[in-house]
């Protein structure tokens, strides 16, 4: 299924997506200095006033949550984990299957909420929104990574290498020794008020790992080989900021092999077209046969000046390569 729903509406995903997560952590970490009651009034997940009131927008904008941290230092250092994590997942099952799984606990996030809601709504007279964080989310996809690259080691303190896959085991313990003392220290009503969410968030993880099995690739990536997968992903995109990757009538990307310098031109705009690079410029610069003889020749710096030769100028006996 997830096959089918990739091939049909894989064009859609976005690229790089934890680039816009981390930029929705940097609003809240603002947010929550300049003023994080505008949050709790107009942007939280309050399941009444959402659908009640028809406050539609915050079924995204609680995606922009203050950040309570007051050490900014580790702040910047979470959001580079979970950067890191998120596009090592993107480069493991493509960007479409990281778009649905963050995006499908999104809406488990919101449906956590609702669920809240109405169960305080039966048992209690009156429903409360709770504010459910993105905290369950993370940790799905934290043991996504650990699952898959549960031999990848992270420096806890910056000194003691421990594998991420143990690292996951101690973090399952911590949260249920959390909820064990919750229910201790306080009743079962806000017992299962946290634990809802944490059931969800684990159920998001072990739904899209049961749905997605048989599609796994069967040779097992190494961190290595995704850093490689990576390093040429940048080289194409660097290539296209150049221009040297165009989109032809079909809407492929098409790796180009001559531009010029001048005009932009390329083999694909006109099959007549010829290239020549200069042997005047100093650098690997290809023109149109438009614009060969009629370019600003570049020249590297000399004595704290540039100079610069117009091949208009030059006599019709000296003739570029």
């Amino acid at each position: 299924m997830i096959n089918k729903l990739e091939r049909k509406f894989g064009r859609y995903a976005i690229r790089g997506l934890m680039k816009y997560v981390m930029l929705l952590y940097g609003l809240g970490l603002i947010m929550f200095f300049v003023s994080p009651e505008f949050y709790y009034n107009w942007l939280a997940l309050d399941v009444e006033k959402t659908f009640a009131h028809l406050q539609l927008w915050r079924l995204i904008t609680f995606l922009i949550q203050p950040i309570e941290q007051n050490n900014l230092i580790f702040v910047l250092i979470a959001m580079y984990l979970y950067y890191f994590i998120g596009n090592m997942l993107e480069l493991k099952w493509g960007s479409f299957r990281f778009n649905l799984f963050y995006f499908a606990g999104v809406l488990f996030n919101i449906v956590s909420c609702v669920l809240i809601y109405l169960f305080t709504l039966i048992v209690l007279g009156h429903g409360e929104s709770v504010m459910v964080s993105l905290d369950y989310i993370n940790f799905a996809m934290f043991l996504a990574f650990a699952v898959e690259f549960g031999e990848v080691q992270f420096l806890l303190f910056f000194v003691i290498p421990v594998k991420v896959k143990y690292i996951a085991f101690f973090s399952v313990a911590m949260y249920g020794y959390e909820f064990v003392s919750i229910l201790v220290k306080t009743n079962w009503q806000t017992f299962l008020l946290y634990l809802v969410p944490f059931i969800i968030g684990i159920l998001h993880f072990l739904i899209y790992w049961i749905a997605t099995r048989k599609s796994r690739n069967a040779r097992r990536r190494t961190l290595n080989d995704l850093r490689r997968q990576y390093a040429f992903a940048q080289g194409v995109r660097t290539g296209e900021r150049e221009g040297s990757v165009v989109n032809n009538a079909g809407g492929h990307k098409v790796i180009t092999r001559h531009r010029c310098a001048v005009c932009g031109r390329t083999e694909l705009d006109d099959d007549m077209l010829e290239f020549r690079f200069c042997s005047k410029c100093e650098g690997n610069y290809e023109y149109c046969m438009d614009h060969l003889y009629t370019h600003t020749h570049v020249v590297r710096e000399k004595a704290g000046a540039g100079v610069q030769i117009d091949a208009s100028e030059l006599n019709s006996s000296e003739k570029d390569e």
